[in-house]
């Protein structure tokens, strides 16, 4: 893989699953500061405090919030909201080690940014181990290939769920009133299987993607975004109605704050819409909620909106691994071919997250196996190890390293639970949906 394309200034590296590359809540990760001793280098305009906090809550709302009802209804009414607040507050904290682990080197190594995966492996670099510092470099291809599958992992979820939403409408479209109200029971209209409308959307997404430019995708990032916040407010609307129950920023040093109020807030959302949304459908509760909503125009607009959103957003997930990806087989190939194996490569990995989502027809499951094999490693599993590595040998108290070592094993017995229950679902699958994995949301 071609270093310097990796690192030009097109380039930005992801931790998010769920996010758009202008304005990824990771990018706070490539932009830190050190009091006194950190400056940007070459950037004209900075964000303010409240912008940042914008694209953090951005960043962390995609297709996952979607099927925490289905996450409250299988954990329990208590166990559930419970249990998703206490992983925001073991994922924000593992965010603000993050954060903090990448502002040691920038000021040790006076460098202007690092990403997820310069941090990693300077803090290999920095262990007490010989064998760790002498493999430092895997640190990075291991947090570039947890990338490519979370964000073609997600890629692939959009299918389901472009699917999933698109049939539903289109069979109750007969059945489909102005009524709200009553949320009745339409029988629907059989069109075809899921899975052929996967293979109607593969041509269009393969499109799609042939952009390649981000400012571009940020025109379809503006819509995704518009159409998405819209189907939420409605979403919200109906379930409450019937319910009465440091990235550019201008001053970098607010960021630790700006991200635990902004977490707090995606959290609060999370166990909102996810508590509610389980009171408003009970058992039957689906993948996504939009599949619950009612058949008539208004909220089956929802759907459209939302699936209008997520279609877009794919090219922006995206950009991630293709950006991690093409340049390795560009780089090999002959000038003349270099746009050729550009856009074929484009070409197989769409058509490779269609393979997958035809073969794993179920949001729930889908969802379940990215947050529990890369989300968890990504999100719980490598910062807390970051951190004994980059402090360790600076005298990082016990009580530290029993706290990091803690939430790591939480993590790998979140990956080793989760794949394991979810590989088990595939295999042998039961009339139930399930979505073993909340950390997945979070991430």
């Amino acid at each position: 893989m071609s270093t310097q394309r990796l690192r030009n200034e097109d380039y930005r590296d992801y931790s998010s699953t769920d996010v758009s590359p202008e304005e990824s809540p990771s990018d706070t990760l490539n932009n830190f500061s050190s009091p006194g001793s950190y400056q940007r280098f070459g950037e004209s305009s900075s964000t303010t405090w409240f912008q940042t906090l914008i694209h953090l809550l951005k960043g962390n709302i995609g297709t996952g919030l979607l099927g925490l009802p289905l996450a409250i209804k299988n954990a329990g009414i208590l166990m559930g909201p419970l249990s998703l607040l206490l992983m925001g507050l073991v994922a924000v904290h593992c965010m603000g080690l993050l954060v903090k682990c990448a502002h040691h080197f920038c000021h040790r190594l006076n460098k202007p940014f690092l990403d997820y995966g310069d941090t990693v492996m300077y803090g290999l670099e920095a262990s007490p181990s010989a064998w760790l510092r002498n493999h430092a470099h895997w640190g990075r291809h291991i947090v570039d290939f947890f990338l490519i599958v979370t964000q073609l992992g997600f890629c692939s979820v959009y299918f389901v769920f472009l699917a999933d939403n698109f049939k539903q409408v289109i069979e109750a479209a007969n059945g489909t009133t102005n009524n709200c109200h009553n949320n009745e029971t339409v029988i629907l209209t059989p069109t075809m299987d899921s899975r052929l409308y996967m293979a109607s959307f593969l041509p269009f997404l393969v499109l799609l993607v042939f952009i390649r430019n981000l400012r571009v995708l940020s025109v379809f990032s503006l819509l995704a975004n518009v159409t998405m916040l819209v189907s939420l407010v409605m979403i919200y609307q109906f379930i409450v109605q019937v319910l009465p129950l440091e990235n550019k920023m201008k001053d970098p040093q607010k960021f630790s704050l700006i991200l635990y109020v902004g977490m707090a807030i995606v959290s609060a959302l999370y166990i909102s819409l996810g508590t509610l949304g389980y009171l408003q459908f009970g058992a039957a509760i689906q993948g996504s909620i939009t599949l619950n909503l009612p058949n008539c125009w208004l909220y089956q607009s929802v759907k459209l909106l939302y699936s209008i959103g997520i279609f877009f957003t794919y090219a922006l997930q995206f950009y991630v691994p293709a950006e991690i990806i093409i340049p390795f087989f560009v780089s090999r190939a002959p000038e003349p071919w270099r746009l050729v194996i550009d856009l074929s490569v484009r070409t197989v990995l769409v058509c490779l997250t269609c393979v997958v989502a035809i073969l794993v027809p179920r949001l729930d499951l889908v969802l379940s196996l990215v947050g529990s094999v890369s989300s968890s490693a990504l999100a719980l599993i490598i910062p807390p190890l970051l951190e004994i590595a980059t402090y360790y040998s600076e005298g990082l108290s016990p009580l530290a390293i029993i706290k990091d070592a803690l939430i790591s094993i939480l993590g790998f017995l979140g990956f080793v639970v989760g794949t394991g229950v979810t590989l088990y679902e595939l295999i042998q699958p039961s009339s139930a949906p399930i979505f073993i994995n909340s950390t997945s949301a979070f991430v």
